[in-house]
Parts: C-alpha cells; sequence; structure tokens
C-alpha cells in the first residue's frame, strides 16, 4: 500500500477556510431571512456561490495538501463536477433554512440530502485523480465519514436556523458556531481521506492532463477568500444599510405620530382638539347605535376669563388654561373625552347609564372650576357655564350636538353664569340663529354690505370740524342696518374681525385721502381697533399698506384702542405702538379711565391722545364723582402733553364744562350725529357756515 502524508500548512488553511465558509453561511442566512421579493433569490443564488466554493475550496485544499509518493494532479471536469455538487447542496441547505418552520422531519431530510451532497462533492473530487488502478475505501471509516456529513449537515442546517435573527450577539454566537461547523466539516472530509487505500504500483491519471503544479493551492485560496470575503462584505454592509433604513423607517414613523399628535392635539393643553372631538362622538354614537345607552356632550365655557387674560396677560392666561384642563381630567374615565376646542371652550364627552346622570356630572365640572386657581404666585378665581347635549335626543350629528351643546351654556351663561343647562328645543332657534348669523357676516365682506359713518370732532375753543371717526355698520340682508354691538363679538370670537378690520381701515384711509384733496388737509380720520386686531401680528403691515394705497400722511390716521387692551400686557403694547408712532400714525387711549391704568406705563406709552369715556361725560351734571374723575383725567392728559378728547357730548352744559375744563376736541350727538360721507359733508358746510357767521 502506498502511505500518504500531509502539508500541515494546508491542512491548517483548510480548517480556516470551513470556518470561514462557515460563518459566511450562517449571515447569509440571515440576510435571505429579512430579504424580501427578488432580493430573496439573490441572497440565496449569491449564498450558494460563495458557500459551495469557499466548502469546496476547503476540500480541494485538504486534497492539495495530501501527499503520495507518485505525481498527482486533477481531472479538470470531474474536479468542476465535484464544485458544482458543493453549490448545489449549499444552495439547497440556504433555501431550506429561510423557511418560516424547520420541523424535525424538515431537518432530517435536509441532512441527508445535504449530507450526500456534501460526501458526494468529496468522493467525485477523490475520483478526479483517476487513479490505477482504483481507490479501495475502508467500509467502516467510510461509513463514519458518512455519518459525520449527514450529522454535521443536522448540525448546521439547526444553528444556521436558529441563528438566522440579528438578536443580541448573535454576530458572537455565529463565531463559536462557526467554528464548530468547520470542525465538523474538516473532520468529515479526513475522515474520508483517511477511508482511502492506494495499492502498491498504483499511479495518477491525470497526473499528465489534470490540475497540478505549484502555486494551484494558493490560487485557489485567494481565489476562495476572495469570494467569502466580498460576500461577509456585501452581506455586511446591506445588513448596516438595512438598519440604517430600518431607523429611518422608525424616524418618519414618529415625526408621523407627532404631526399627527398637532393636527389632532390642542398645542397649549395637549387634549383633543376640535377634529379629534368629532371622531370621538362619531365613534360613541355608532357604540349607543349598536349596544344602546346614551352619551352627554357638556360644551364648557368659562366665566371671567377674559378680565384676567386683560389683567395678567395672555402668558398668564395660558397657564391658566392648562391649569383648568388638568382640572377637568381629574374625574375622567377612560371611556370619556375632554377637548379644548378653542379659546376659554371645552367640551366633555361622557358615557352615561342614565341621561339623569349627566346632571351630576355637570355639577362636578361647576364645582372643579369654582376652585380658586394658583397660577404664578396668583390666586384667581373663575366659574364656569355648562350646556348639556345628550345623545339620543339632542341632535343626530356631531355638529348638530355640538351646537346644542353650545346653544344650552349660552342659556346657562344668560341665567347667571356659574351653572349648567340642559339643552331644550326652544333653544335651537336662539342657536340657528347665531349660526345664520355667522354664515351672513362671512358672506358680508365679499357681497359688499359694510359701510363706514362717520361721526365729526370739533375742536373745543373755535367749534370748528378737525375730523371725523369711522364708525362700522352692516346693511344686512333682512334685518337692516345693524350696528357694531350686534356683531363685533361674533366677529371677535370667530376671528373674522381681522379682514374686517382690515376693510375698516382701508376704506377710511380713502375717504380721508378724497377730504385731503377737497382741501381738508388738517383733519385726522379715527379708526378704532379691537383687542384681537391690536394682537394680530400684521397689523403695522396693514396700516402701512392702507396708508400707501391711498397717499395718505400717517399723521392723519388716528388708530384707537382701549385702555384695557393697551394695559393687558403692556411691554407687547409697547412695542406695537412704538412701531405705529415711528410711522407717524397718531394714537389714542379709547375709555379711558374705565380699565385697569398703570400710569408708570401711561407716562412710557407713545400715545398722543387720550378719549374720555361717554360714560362720565353722560353724568356730569348730575354727579359731582363724574364731574372730578373727568377734571383728573384733563389734569393727567395735559401733564403727560396729551390730547384731550371727550366723547359723548348731548347737552350745552356738557360742552360749556369740557370746554372750560381744557379738552382740546369734541363730539357726540349735540354737534353731529354718524353719517354716510356725503351726508357728513353736508352737515360739516353748515357747521362752518355756522362759526364763520
Amino acid at each position: 500500500m502506498l502511505i500518504g502524508s500531509y502539508s500541515p500548512a494546508l491542512v491548517l488553511i483548510s480548517l480556516c477556510v470551513a470556518i470561514l465558509a462557515s460563518y459566511t453561511a450562517l449571515d447569509l442566512t440571515g440576510r435571505i431571512a429579512t430579504a424580501k421579493g427578488r432580493a430573496v433569490h439573490l441572497w440565496t443564488a449569491g449564498g450558494a456561490l460563495a458557500m459551495g466554493v469557499g466548502v469546496w475550496s476547503m476540500h480541494f485544499i485538504g486534497m492539495l495538501a495530501f501527499r503520495l509518493p507518485v505525481i498527482l494532479g486533477y481531472d479538470f471536469a470531474i474536479t468542476a463536477l465535484s464544485l458544482v455538487i458543493a453549490m448545489l447542496s449549499c444552495g439547497f441547505a440556504l433555501w431550506l433554512v429561510s423557511q418560516p418552520r424547520l420541523p424535525g422531519w424538515q431537518l432530517a431530510f435536509g441532512a441527508l440530502i445535504m449530507g450526500a451532497g456534501i460526501s458526494g462533492m468529496h468522493y467525485t473530487g477523490m475520483a478526479a485523480m483517476r487513479m490505477q488502478p482504483g481507490i479501495d475505501y475502508d467500509p467502516t471509516l467510510f461509513g463514519a465519514s458518512l455519518a459525520i456529513a449527514v450529522g454535521a449537515s443536522a448540525a448546521a442546517l439547526w444553528i444556521a436556523f436558529r441563528l438566522r435573527q440579528n438578536t443580541p450577539y448573535v454576530r458572537l454566537v455565529r463565531g463559536g458556531a462557526a467554528v464548530i461547523m468547520g470542525i465538523a466539516i474538516v473532520g468529515m472530509h479526513y475522515t474520508g481521506m483517511a477511508a482511502a487505500q492506494f495499492p502498491e504500483g498504483s499511479f495518477c491519471g491525470a497526473a499528465l492532463d489534470g490540475l497540478s503544479g505549484k502555486g494551484l493551492d494558493n490560487l485557489v485560496l485567494v481565489t476562495t477568500l476572495a469570494v467569502l470575503s466580498i460576500a461577509l462584505l456585501t452581506s455586511i454592509l446591506d445588513a448596516r444599510l438595512e438598519a440604517r433604513t430600518a431607523e429611518l423607517a422608525n424616524s418618519l414613523t414618529l415625526a408621523n405620530r407627532e404631526l399627527t399628535q398637532l393636527a389632532l392635539h390642542d398645542t397649549l393643553t395637549g387634549l383633543p382638539n376640535r377634529v379629534l372631538l368629532a371622531d370621538r362622538i362619531d365613534q360613541a354614537m355608532q357604540v349607543v347605535q349598536e349596544q344602546g345607552g346614551c352619551f352627554a356632550l357638556m360644551f364648557i365655557d368659562l366665566d371671567g376669563f377674559k378680565p384676567v387674560n386683560d389683567a395678567f396677560g395672555h402668558h398668564i392666561g395660558d397657564q391658566l388654561l392648562r391649569e383648568v384642563g388638568m382640572r377637568l381630567r381629574e374625574d375622567l374615565r377612560s371611556q370619556d373625552a375632554l377637548a379644548r376646542i378653542g379659546g376659554d371652550e371645552f367640551v366633555l364627552l361622557v358615557q352615561l347609564a342614565e341621561p339623569d346622570d349627566a346632571l351630576r356630572l355637570a355639577a362636578r365640572q361647576v364645582e372643579l372650576i369654582s376652585r380658586a386657581f394658583r397660577v404664578a404666585e396668583h390666586d384667581m378665581q373663575i366659574s364656569a357655564s355648562v350646556g348639556i347635549a345628550v345623545y339620543p335626543g339632542n341632535g343626530q350629528t356631531p355638529q348638530e350636538l355640538l351646537m346644542n351643546a353650545d346653544a344650552a351654556m349660552y342659556h346657562a351663561k344668560g341665567t347667571g353664569k356659574n351653572g349648567y343647562s340642559f339643552f331644550d328645543a326652544s333653544m335651537n332657534t336662539n342657536a340657528r340663529k347665531q349660526l345664520q348669523m355667522l354664515q351672513d357676516l362671512r358672506n358680508a365682506l365679499e357681497l359688499q354690505q359694510f359701510s363706514l359713518h362717520y361721526q365729526p370732532k370739533f375742536d373745543a375753543s373755535n367749534g370748528l370740524p378737525i375730523g371725523a371717526e369711522a364708525l362700522l355698520r352692516w346693511e344686512h340682508p333682512t334685518q337692516g342696518m345693524l350696528l357694531p354691538d350686534k356683531f363685533i363679538e361674533l366677529a371677535e370670537k370667530t376671528g373674522l374681525i381681522i379682514p374686517i378690520g382690515d376693510w375698516v381701515l382701508n376704506e377710511a384711509c380713502r375717504q380721508m385721502s378724497v377730504w385731503h384733496v377737497q382741501g381738508y388737509t388738517h383733519w385726522r380720520i379715527a379708526v378704532n381697533l379691537s383687542a384681537l386686531q391690536f394682537c394680530h401680528v400684521g397689523l403695522v403691515q396693514s396700516v402701512a399698506k392702507a396708508l400707501a394705497t391711498h397717499g395718505l400722511p400717517a399723521n392723519s390716521l388716528t388708530l384707537e384702542i382701549t385702555e384695557t387692551t393697551a394695559m393687558s400686557d403692556a411691554d407687547a403694547s409697547m412695542t406695537v405702538l412704538a412701531q405705529l408712532s415711528e410711522m407717524g400714525v397718531d394714537l389714542s387711549i379709547d375709555d379711558f379711565g374705565t380699565g385697569y391704568s398703570s400710569l408708570m406705563y401711561l407716562k412710557r406709552l407713545p400715545a398722543n391722545e387720550l378719549k374720555i369715556d361717554r360714560g362720565f361725560v353722560r353724568d356730569l351734571e348730575r354727579d359731582s364723582d363724574d364731574a372730578a374723575i373727568v377734571s383728573a383725567i384733563v389734569a393727567l392728559g395735559q401733564a403727560l402733553g396729551l390730547r384731550i378728547v371727550a366723547e359723548g357730548v348731548e347737552t350745552d352744559v356738557q360742552q360749556d364744562f369740557l370746554t372750560q375744563l381744557g379738552c382740546d376736541s369734541l363730539q357726540g350727538y349735540l354737534l353731529g350725529h354718524p353719517l354716510p360721507a356725503e351726508k357728513f359733508m353736508v352737515d360739516i358746510h353748515r357747521a362752518e357756515h355756522r362759526v364763520t357767521v
């Protein structure tokens, strides 16, 4: 018998290649498990190539490590066949472990197929030497090699299936498993080699025309390492790309969640907003229709919130609203919902066993709000008016239920506030009127139903006209001429005051420019600003645009703001007023004496004029206190260098008193009623004629 030997270096290299091939196979099973669509087939094909080349290379390097006392060679076609067998068996293995489940019978069957493939690859490779006479195999060792092949295949398949998911420390575990699998594969190979017996006088038929020569082992090693490295690096890079993609997807999910939160929740309190509330009402209606029962919609409006907001500023008002939201949530059950739908309005949706249960719950909400609030070291006392609509019975849609609860709330407010009221059909008329008025108000600008009337102002010393105050009127299609007190509150509540206010400002400037052309260049036109207009960020730009559009000098325009508005957030007011003052616009503090003044702020406000409220002027003749207040206001204004205007002058006594006191200008029904521009000028000409005569 010919005695063979082995090159220790090549044996060690074959073991390393087997371990590397095993690790690559385990890593690729993870890629296949997470891939989708066509990527699964591409990874399976690439994995079969890489793993097959790796296993075959281990076998071939092991063959090259074998030495006999004869020249050896390897038939190219048969060697190539052994490579194909290796790739097919590895491809089958990768396909098998990529399945969702791997039951015992399937594992056993797969181990037999893969073991047969690896054994077939080995013994086909041995046959590539074309030994003459043929190789004899020891039956025991031959059988042992087959058993090792099947056992190693079973272990490899089970380990690959278990380690295909990315779990903590998966790479470390795969490394250990690859060492075990590599030793098993090498063990099968060298057991098969040990089973081979070469009779004395044997020679290699492939020695002359087959693969042989120095450097072949290095070529095979380099090629194999390149294939395995490329496959492994590709898998690792793809895993990182997948991880980054997953991270990006997670970030997008979080961003979408935040956008949904913003779209469906109130940013100040974090409570559901009107959109989400409507959906919750829809769901509650479906539950009632399918399972019976009932629920109540409670419209909660805060009494006394506006004075707090005006006195302490919007930042304190916002904190108070947050505190209200937190307190209303105290008794909230999982099946109930609380929403803030704007301003100081909250809506509570509560599931009821009986409609009468709403009575106790509403009383509880009123009691909760009536307790004192501690905000920024201030003790604040407010109350709540609650309107209750019950489903079924008080509406068929979420919008109708909300409208009816709103109507019940206004009824509760009208009966003294700090209480609650159930919706009654009689309230529906008022609710519908309010809704219709709102719709008419939305259309009024487009339909050009607004107009301005002008009330003249006169110089107190000589009685000559010095300008006018622009007063808004609405020619309602069914109700006729409406004064601002009929619709301004609704306009402010809905935000329509902003476009309406812009129209008033523009129209007043247009009319004043006409009077300028007619020679009244010394006149000033006064326009009232609501609190909402004054807080609007576009106010300064609107004023500048109106003046520029009509070529009107800035000092021809006087903007009137109430004392309460100016003082509600004095620092912010001074910023806005300073910008208007720098522009050259005159500023007047309206209704002076009726709000909460701070003389420290008043002297810093860039105002040009104080306007005495008509309430003080009306009772001048009968109330000495009013006379004293007016005298004090005039003295204060003169000390601060401000013009003093008195409105509401209706008698000669009032005119004489205010003139002697030192008022600069007067207005009131005694001197002239608010009139359209054409009639206004007729009266002005009469007044001028009387003075000159």
